[in-house]
């Protein structure tokens, strides 16, 4: 994109921003935004049990938090949790669940290409089916590495869509009017592989690189969408991380 003037909105950003305030009133009810079975909920707790240090609290920062469902997750385990995203029916969605949940977790509404965050303020980054919806990924990287102490991890869970399924599903991002309006503008629409995503962490300077398939939790909700009724759909996920070098 061309450069903005100072004050102008970021267009596309307001676009990806519409889309999710449309879809935060019943996002929690839309498929793998939620554990409802048991294989899910024992893949989850091997996938944060994998990617978080196991160095007592942490300050975490769930970036692009939706709902709240990482954040959820991350505090339900004793950690000091802020979640941040741009869409303010997101955010409102996520304070109404952690009231009715009483859980002490700090909530905002902020880019997460431009974090309201000093540097080195958490021991772990984690974005949840974020990268491919912002229209600089890379740039975001930095941002996420810039606020993460000596030491500390960032945490990418995120996929690739089938390349067989031509066109998207109903309902789906892809799918909706707002996306059709900015795909071209998003390099990352469709997701990218996880190799790309581990040499794209090691090219942005982190060290100790690991990944995970996450087969046992695309099988958990393969069956899953079986037993709702539902049409499969082939989705490649994974989880990717990195950390910073200690001081």
């Amino acid at each position: 994109m061309g450069a903005r003037r100072a004050g102008e909105p970021d267009r596309v950003k307001q676009q990806v921003a519409a889309h999710w305030n449309r879809r935060a009133p019943g996002f929690d009810a839309d498929f793998g935004h939620s554990i409802r079975t048991p294989a899910e909920r024992a893949a989850w707790d091997r996938v944060l049990e994998l990617v978080v240090p196991a160095r007592g609290k942490l300050d975490a920062l769930d970036v692009g938090c939706g709902t709240g469902f990482l954040t959820f997750e991350l505090a339900a385990r004793g950690h000091r949790v802020t979640g941040v995203d741009f869409a303010p029916a997101m955010i409102a969605e996520a304070r109404r669940k952690a009231a009715d949940r009483a859980l002490a977790v700090r909530l905002e509404e902020a880019d997460a290409e431009q974090l309201p965050f000093g540097a080195a303020s958490f021991d772990l980054v984690i974005s949840r089916h974020l990268l491919w919806t912002l229209p600089h990924p890379e740039a975001a990287i930095d941002e996420w590495i810039r606020v993460l102490r000596p030491g500390a991890r960032l945490v990418v869970v995120d996929g690739q869509f089938d390349p067989s399924v031509l066109t998207p599903p109903a309902g789906s991002a892809r799918s909706s009017q707002e996306y059709a309006a900015i795909g071209e503008q998003l390099p990352f629409l469709g997701g990218r592989s996880r190799e790309e995503i581990e040499r794209l962490l090691a090219a942005h300077g982190l060290g100790n690189v690991g990944s995970d398939p996450l087969h046992d939790l695309v099988a958990a909700q393969a069956q899953r969408m079986v037993d709702e009724g539902l049409e499969p759909r082939t989705h490649r996920r994974y989880v990717v991380w990195g950390d910073v070098a200690p001081r």
